[in-house]
């Protein structure tokens, strides 16, 4: 891992932005490619917004500020990735966008440079399949948000060097978070099949009419873990994109026990454009200034947690 002194940050949008201010907050000169400069200037300001939201809370300096944004440059030109040691991708969770971007960025950078994708459970090994070497390709699947959740999974593909996984492991870990390796790759995960199959009953329940949405969140919160604590299952789905958790369960919960095929109620919002907050409504209204103080909240306690890991830690 001592080798690694610059990172590419491919992707500069919700995940992208934060995974470059992650390791730029920890000392790496960070490359962010994108593909047009509207995209990079709206990843500047997110990536400004956040690293102020750091210094507020007290877990970066002020004085810093300057040194991390420093630390980030942007462009779209990929040949700015030839002297990187280690890449991590946050493109449109579509295969073929994928392989596009993979096929040229090997092209560009040395055989060395660790390439990590941030999919949230498109397969490794499918990703890797059109690279000349995929011993050196992994997945680094960061939790929305990137840089409050402290989780990263780290799934192999059938190809991936043992040493690949070890030094990102060791990578995450280095950049403070929580770095998991997976045995072996398998679709959605880890995260993403207990979340998939949680959802799915919560969905079921409220479809039923057994309980309302707000009453399964109530539920869930107060008797899960940490991210359901905050916000609930369904809540959380809106917050991430009802497009998203579609798309995953068009092809995770096939690999799942009970009901199979793309989940309906996700599908009928999805297709009256109901997409959570991304949209403005999903099953919860996510337009005004409560929405905003809900969101908000969410992000405070998360803060609060990861500064609480942060102390542990030291």
């Amino acid at each position: 891992m001592m080798d690694i002194k610059k990172i590419g940050n491919l992707g500069a949008g919700t995940m992208g932005h934060a995974t470059a201010l992650q390791f730029a907050m920890s000392g790496y000169d960070v490359t962010v490619v994108d593909t047009a400069q509207p995209a990079l200037d709206r990843g500047r300001k997110l990536i400004e917004r956040d690293l102020d939201t750091f210094i507020k809370s007290g877990m970066v300096k002020a004085e810093d500020r300057d040194a991390v944004l420093s630390r980030i440059s942007m462009t779209t030109d990929y040949e700015a990735l030839a002297d990187v040691d280690f890449i991590i991708e946050s493109v449109l969770e579509n295969l073929e966008v994928k392989h596009d971007v993979w096929k040229k960025v090997e092209g560009i950078v040395s055989d060395q440079t660790i390439l990590a994708t941030n999919t949230s459970g498109l397969s490794p090994s499918a990703i890797a399949s059109g690279l000349q070497h995929p011993g050196r390709f992994v997945v680094a699947h960061f939790w929305n948000p990137a840089q409050l959740m402290p989780l990263v999974e780290v799934v192999p593909g059938e190809k991936t060097d043992q040493e690949t996984v070890d030094v990102t492991v060791e990578l995450m870990n280095h950049i403070g978070k929580h770095a998991v390796p997976l045995k072996t790759e398998s679709l959605g995960f880890v995260g993403n099949r207990i979340q998939l199959a949680v959802i799915r009953e919560c969905l079921n329940i409220v479809n039923r009419g057994i309980a309302t949405p707000e009453a399964v969140d109530d539920i869930v919160k107060y008797s899960l873990g940490r991210r359901w604590a905050i916000l609930g299952p369904i809540a959380s789905a809106d917050l991430g994109g009802l497009d998203v958790f579609d798309n995953i369960s068009k092809y995770l919960y096939d690999d799942l026990a009970c009901e199979t095929g793309e989940d309906t109620v996700l599908k009928a919002k999805v297709e009256a454009g109901e997409l959570g907050s991304k949209s403005g409504k999903g099953f919860y209204d996510w337009q005004g200034e409560q929405a905003a103080q809900t969101i908000q909240s969410r992000d405070d306690q998360l803060l609060e947690a990861l500064a609480r890991d942060s102390k542990k830690q030291g």
